[in-house]
């Protein structure tokens, strides 16, 4: 009897770089990508790549979503929703088509696509609220998926299913969005048994949405005022509202121990916070721990001398600017009641 086939299942979720995929994504076979995003948020990188978004109870919304298919041979390209979360600190995908409340809420206006060799089309993603949504932040995921059967050129055996996918995060709830926000905590400096130093943030969400951080760390100060970076964050940390985590930087293995003044700035869309420390890089197997705020002492000094010299300067002025007008009273005390200079005589 013939064995049965394998099946790989080729994913990727779209914008899980924080950047913008193109349609020529997953190996040159399927692609799909966001065509819109909501007017006030137009400057959002995220609401670029992901449908972001907040709606009240029995609204909805709408999206165009290209579709690619980039193999030399003509597919068909199945589309559908299904449910997603947010665990450990990460965006999680549900099991294959698993539904979840929001999955419930998007609907596609065509249920698959007919593409020839290296062309696209349009499709019309719709989210449609329920009257009686309970508030609270939803998650879910929209896919394209193709299969390439079972004995196909370059497949053998083996039933490969590539799928490609762009977020949703859909706020629900009375009223108008709610914040987002989010604090850098301690910086911890650590070094692979390699050699290799890495930089970790904890980071809160103090927000109401969650957040996908990016971000870069710079160092500066180092051993003969070396400066090096920017060093990127290690992209996938996506925090719930009101949770912690953490981000990582890897750095260079050639770097001298310092001190260092390390600046890590983090964003998620339009938001960016930065933490400055000042650190030393430990040997292989140890780590030191930096409170946020420790670093660049003597700016932080300096400033408050500054500040401390112009509110002196500013009470010498009006002390001067109080002298001035005593000075003039009794002149003009004497011009009401008519009295006028000596030697002077009325025409």
């Amino acid at each position: 009897m013939p064995s049965r086939a394998a099946v790989v299942l080729a994913i990727l979720i779209a914008g899980a770089t924080a950047a913008a995929v193109p349609a020529s994504a997953d190996d040159g076979r399927i692609g799909i990508r966001l065509l819109e995003a909501p007017v006030d948020r137009r400057d959002d990188p995220r609401a670029r790549v992901y449908v972001i978004d907040h709606l009240n109870p029995g609204t909805k919304i709408e999206r165009r979503i290209e579709v690619a298919n980039n193999a030399p041979t003509p597919r068909t390209i199945e589309l559908y929703p299904a449910g997603a979360a947010i665990e450990d600190d990460a965006f999680t995908i549900a099991e294959d088509r698993t539904a979840n409340e929001l999955s419930g809420w998007i609907s596609l206006d065509r249920p698959s696509v007919d593409l020839d060799p290296y062309s696209r089309t349009t499709v019309l993603a719709t989210v449609d609220v329920p009257a009686a949504a309970a508030r609270g932040e939803r998650y879910a995921v929209v896919w394209a998926q193709a299969s390439a059967p079972t004995g196909s050129p370059g497949a053998g055996n083996v039933g490969v299913v590539h799928r490609v996918g762009i977020r949703v995060y859909l706020d629900v709830g009375p009223g108008g969005e709610p914040p987002s926000s989010f604090e850098i905590g301690d910086l911890t400096a650590s070094r692979r048994p390699d050699g290799v130093p890495t930089i970790t943030a904890d980071v809160r969400n103090t927000g109401e949405r969650a957040l996908d951080l990016s971000g870069s760390l710079n160092l500066a100060d180092g051993p003969g005022a070396m400066r090096a970076g920017p060093y990127p964050v290690t992209l996938g940390t996506t925090l719930a509202p009101g949770t912690a985590g953490q981000v990582v930087v890897e750095l260079d293995a050639r770097l001298p121990d310092g001190p260092w003044t390390a600046e890590l700035t983090l964003a998620s869309g339009l938001l960016k916070e930065t933490s400055t420390v000042t650190l030393t890089l430990p040997p292989p197997g140890a780590s030191t721990r930096a409170t946020a705020g420790d670093g660049r002492p003597f700016l932080g000094w300096t400033l408050v001398g500054v500040a401390v010299v112009a509110l002196v300067a500013a009470g010498l002025l009006a002390v001067r600017h109080r002298d001035r007008i005593a000075a003039r009273r009794p002149r003009a005390r004497r011009a009401s009641a008519g009295v006028r200079p000596a030697g002077r005589t009325r025409p």
